[in-house]
């Protein structure tokens, strides 16, 4: 039996305008991940089988624990190059799955040498002939590979480092007899050519392979100081670089940063998450990727290691797996071309661990394989506030990639509780969406640009205060979209009683402004921010 229905033509076009302007939702986003991950409960194990096989678009370096596997587990699941080995290997991969950290550069020439004295660091009074038959000899013996990283890591760093030397007699005197400004430069200098030179050696019988070297890269930092300067200050005064990847006329540039093919920052974790410090991991890695992009145009391939950094303690714990995840998946977000993941090789050795933070990171790899063809051919990155910007102010991270007419976002709040939960608003042009974080989640979500275009009229979204509590001047990071908008700030003590106003101009992005307070008492303040459509208030510790 057959059955129609009759719909008046009033009732068909309806259904039809409806279709055209409210898309199917499941076309629209993409956020449910095709895996729960269940992790490892057993010590000293990574379940590779129970992760489905996927690729990556990217070169991604396993340099970490086999655990018994003999199967090459990791190239089946993200990774695309093996450094540590097991079984058969390396004998049974091609060079193009092969890479190669090459320890003790500076160090194993077979005879004591200034430069690998670890108090000298000289690049003075060495046995060259010895270590180019070092060199020449490792090269010539070691297996081909696509990609080799060179460990050299003997200088001194800092000029005062340097100068020090002056009074060490190991230095010979002709040096030591030059003037304070001439002794720094031809450190350098020298120093320069011994790190160039063991690349040129190295290259001379493994010319196919690319080439970078550990840590090596034009900004080699530290966690305390990223801060002290401002974002336009990293990415423009040379004096925030290092000198081994400038030419003699201390531009980026001369004869060791020529020989790189790749950058190869390494952000590795100094703190654990307890560590107020490390509530910053995120911003922490993804500040060495951008900042290099923008000193260097070679791809940022980082080293990144699932331990907090501590390479001589036998009890170096491994991340929580939040971090993990997250250490996977954001780095494509800022640009890097790949990661490098590095275990201590003495790990796990009679150790008893619990390797679930490794299923974390596979997992993200995973998820992220999910969206690999946003990260193929022409795409975009969107950065809206710098890596350096998101720890000063210590609030939630979202980086998005467009391509076509989609856009993937990932997201986190690195700051949250457990529980909290977090509403964050991502936008592109005339995009936008707000998105809720729930805990420290790893968000990742594709979107068509289609759907959420909400105005295109000028707007205000949100608003952060820095540093708190305050002295003096109160700054503020405000997000608009779609242009400039107008916002009337208002300072209001306990009491309700307005202490300050003052207008504000709000643009598309990030705007910064400095309100100068009056001479207050100490106590608790709430700064009101209002536009024609938002009312956001903070509170604002005062402490003289």
């Amino acid at each position: 039996m057959q059955y129609f229905i009759k719909l008046s033509y009033g009732t068909l076009l309806l259904m039809i305008i409806v279709l055209i302007i409210k898309p199917i939702e499941s076309y629209s986003q993409n956020c449910t991940p095709a895996y729960n991950l269940v992790p490892v409960t057993s010590n000293n194990t990574i379940e590779w089988s129970k992760f489905p096989e996927f690729t990556l678009p990217f070169k991604i370096i396993y340099n970490a624990v086999r655990l018994g596997d003999t199967q090459s587990q990791p190239l089946k699941h993200g990774f695309s190059h093996l450094a540590s080995f097991s079984g058969p290997e390396p004998g049974s991969l091609s060079p193009s799955q092969r890479a190669l950290l090459w320890y003790g550069v500076a160090t194993n020439s077979g005879v004591p040498q200034p430069w690998g004295d670890n108090t000298l660091r000289s690049p003075w009074g060495n046995d060259t002939t010895a270590y180019r038959n070092y060199w020449d000899n490792f090269a010539s013996t070691i297996y081909d590979a696509e990609i080799a990283c060179l460990d050299i890591e003997r200088m001194q760093r800092e000029d005062r480092d340097i100068l020090a030397l002056k009074s060490n007699t190991a230095i010979p005197q002709k040096y030591r007899s030059l003037s304070d400004n001439e002794f720094v430069t031809t450190y350098k200098r020298d120093m320069r050519w011994w790190y160039t030179e063991s690349i040129r050696r190295f290259k001379s019988k493994k010319p196919q392979a690319l080439i970078t070297s550990y840590s090596d890269v034009p900004v080699r930092n530290t966690w305390l100081n990223i801060t002290s300067n401002s974002w336009l200050d990293w990415t423009t005064n040379l004096a925030r670089t290092h000198y081994l990847d400038q030419g003699d006329d201390g531009k980026i540039g001369g004869s060791y940063y020529t020989a790189h093919d790749i950058m190869a920052p390494s952000p590795y974790y100094y703190y654990g998450y307890d560590n107020p410090l490390g509530k910053d991991y995120l911003s922490y890695l993804l500040f060495h990727i951008e900042v290099n992009r923008a000193w260097s145009n070679k791809p940022i391939i980082p080293f990144v290691w699932l331990r907090i950094h501590d390479s001589y303690d036998p009890n170096t714990p491994l991340i929580a797996p939040f971090i993990a995840e997250a250490t996977a998946i954001f780095p494509f977000f800022s640009g890097a071309s790949g990661l490098w993941l590095w275990e201590n090789p003495s790990f796990p050795g009679s150790r008893q661990e619990n390797y679930a933070p490794y299923e974390y990171f596979i997992n993200g790899l995973y998820r992220l394989s999910a969206f690999k063809d946003m990260f193929t051919g022409n795409y975009q990155l969107i950065i809206p506030q710098s890596a350096r910007d998101h720890m000063e102010l210590q609030n939630p991270i979202w980086r998005g990639v467009v391509k076509n007419n989609e856009v993937l976002i990932a997201a986190q709040n690195p700051y949250a509780t457990d529980n909290q939960e977090t509403p964050v608003t991502v936008s592109y042009q005339k995009w936008v969406k707000t998105i809720v974080l729930k805990g420290r989640e790893v968000f990742l979500c594709k979107f068509d640009l289609n759907d959420g275009i909400t105005s295109v009229e000028p707007s205000f979204s949100d608003v952060f205060v820095y540093a708190n509590p305050v002295k003096y001047d109160l700054n503020v990071v405000l997000t608009g979209l779609n242009g400039a908008t107008q916002v009337d700030f208002t300072l209001i003590n306990t009491k309700g009683q307005e202490i300050k106003k003052q207008n504000l101009t709000v643009h598309a992005g990030q705007t910064k402004e400095t309100i100068i307070l009056p001479q207050l008492p100490d106590g608790i303040y709430f700064a009101r921010f209002i536009s024609k459509d938002r009312t956001i208030t903070k509170k604002v510790i005062v402490s003289q």
